[in-house]
């Protein structure tokens, strides 16, 4: 049997006039590549037109459905491909490196990612009794999932952009259709990933509101036993069940967030390496430069000059 007898992403997501019609309305919304946001508040889009290079990124909870091109994500060794076929699910903020794989001009990587609003969820299970099921498990899972995308879930994705057409109608509709996207999730193969930061006192519950207290902290010196007394774990457990989520320790991730807000700073609000480096917590602006170097691949002012030169 050759190649061309065995179906592809692209080849059978094209079968679908379902996918033909969100590759328009997101082409229609994003004008340029980048990310855009849009009416619909937890709603965003992505376009690319190219391939990237491997990218050091954070991505915070939420849904990304593409609807045309491939993206990877790696988490420590793990990696994860998602492209028209196959959803990624982000159960809490975690570090990762991120690389757009298939994109060109005529055919651009375009994405629709949906944030996750844990409050939301809860609500919803206790609404409906089928979205609250199985128990949640007795260890932390993974930070990122991917899962074949089924039927019900492109349906509600593909109402929920096409009211970008009617913005008159989405105040009343779109939290609708977010439930329904959210529900969708909850009954599929990833649902756990959802209940478990539901579920109070939940392992993966608990290292969410650890990663959320390293969030607000990040630029302050945090010790371990803080975290962990803050959370009601031990160091051991806590360590343990934070790097099954992250795939780093709780410092580790502490010093990501760091040189990605400092990255932020030089790009956005033209801060040189130093001050950058100082605003983020780092005393040593040769321990930052050597950091920064080791994640982004160059150290901060030739990084951030080439980022600028690739217009990203």
């Amino acid at each position: 049997m050759s190649d061309l007898d065995f179906p592809t992403p692209a080849r059978e997501a094209q079968t679908d006039p379902r996918q033909a019609e969100l590759i328009d309305l997101v082409a229609r919304f994003t004008p340029g590549d980048g990310l855009h946001s849009t009416p619909i508040a937890p709603l965003q889009l992505i376009r690319a037109s190219a391939p990237a290079y491997r990218l050091p990124a954070v991505y915070d909870p939420g849904l990304c459905v593409v609807v045309q091109g491939r993206k990877q994500a790696l988490m420590g060794s793990q990696v994860f491909t998602y492209d028209p076929l196959h959803c990624l699910v982000i159960s809490v903020t975690v570090p990762t490196v991120g690389q757009i794989l298939e994109a060109t001009p005529d055919r651009p990587y375009l994405c629709v990612r949906l944030n996750i609003d844990a409050r939301e969820v809860g609500a919803l299970m206790l609404e409906a009794p089928a979205a609250g099921e199985p128990p949640p498990p007795t260890v932390a899972q993974p930070g990122l999932q991917v899962w074949r995308v089924t039927a019900p879930l492109l349906d509600a994705v593909l109402r929920l952009l096409r009211l970008l057409l009617t913005p008159q109608d989405a105040p009343v509709l779109a939290p609708l259709a977010v439930r329904e996207i959210y529900y969708r999730v909850l009954t599929g193969g990833l649902g756990q990933r959802l209940r478990d930061l539901a579920v109070a006192d939940s392992h993966s519950q608990r290292i969410a509101r650890a990663i959320d207290l390293l969030k607000r902290r990040y630029a302050e010196p945090v010790r371990v036993e803080e975290v962990a007394q803050a959370v009601h774990m031990s160091p051991s457990t806590l360590h343990h069940h934070f790097k099954q989520v992250t795939a780093m320790s709780p410092l580790q991730f502490q010093k990501h967030l760091r040189l990605h807000q400092a990255r932020r700073l030089m790009l956005t609000e033209g801060l040189d390496a130093a001050a950058a480096g100082h605003q983020v917590g780092y005393e040593s602006p040769s321990q930052f430069s050597r950091e920064y170097r080791r994640l982004f691949g160059a150290p901060p002012r030739a990084e951030i000059q080439a980022v600028r030169q690739a217009g990203a």
